[in-house]
């Protein structure tokens, strides 16, 4: 299992760069883990479109599936051009009612539900999912291929069942997006401090920082994570593939 961070920003992009969103590849199976702003220009830095196999998304907000629609432009042109195999199929909850409609956009796109008790075969992935604590209804994602396991937080203030959930992960990529002064203020998503929390208490054995703050210094969510999980942490770093 390959996964390479496509954006990394929480609420939207840096500059030239993309929000939070993950390739996530084996044996020439590409998935995309949301699809939120300046994804479809960035994703083309590590595949052609029409090879993209599927795409989940974790919740309704801009900055997860903002680019929905040009990457349905696209698959459209790449219909229409016969280079794409369509429907390319969108995994989301149904929650949602208007939001999961614009998933199905004439023949080649179509939303497919999930549910947070399901367990779905994704081309060679086994995923299940698990409420997060946000403003809206979020789904966090666990991706294992028998072998290796990688977990998504996708956005999230902390919440205790995360923590089976994410039992083992070889890979946690945990969101971060607040500095502590900021827990109890801003709802909705965790501190560096709480993501290593959550590795630490899920053991799993590797940390990925993510969603971040374009503001403050960065350095101290890092600093706050290493306090709490002892085992290898980091930024997620755009374009780095991360094998499992």
């Amino acid at each position: 299992m390959k996964i390479t961070p496509i954006g990394i920003w929480g609420g939207y992009p840096n500059k030239n760069e993309a929000t939070c969103a993950y390739l996530i590849e084996q044996d020439g199976y590409r998935c995309l883990l949301d699809c939120g702003s300046g994804v479809v220009a960035a994703v083309q830095n590590y595949t052609e479109l029409k090879d993209i196999d599927a795409v989940v998304i974790s919740h309704y907000h801009p900055d997860h599936v903002a680019d929905i629609g040009v990457l349905q432009h696209a698959a459209m042109v790449g219909m229409q051009l016969k280079e794409w195999n369509v429907p390319l199929p969108i995994y989301a909850h149904d929650k949602d009612k208007e939001g999961f409609a614009s998933l199905s956009y004439k023949g080649v796109t179509e939303g497919r539900a999930i549910h947070s008790d399901d367990t779905l075969d994704i081309g060679p992935f086994q995923v299940t999912f698990c409420e997060t604590d946000h403003p809206v209804y979020c789904l966090a994602m666990r991706f294992t291929n028998g072998e290796r396991t990688a977990v998504f937080t996708a956005d999230t203030a902390w919440k205790d069942e995360l923590v089976p959930f994410a039992e083992s992960a070889d890979l946690l990529v945990a969101e971060s997006n607040l500095y502590e002064k900021y827990l109890g203020i801003i709802q909705g998503h965790m501190s560096g401090n709480q993501a290593g929390k959550l590795a630490s208490e899920a053991s799993a054995k590797q940390l990925l920082l993510t969603h971040l703050p374009q503001y403050g210094e960065l350095s101290e969510i890092l600093a706050e994570a290493k306090k709490t999980y002892s085992g290898d942490v980091s930024f997620a770093e755009i374009g780095k593939s991360y094998q499992l």
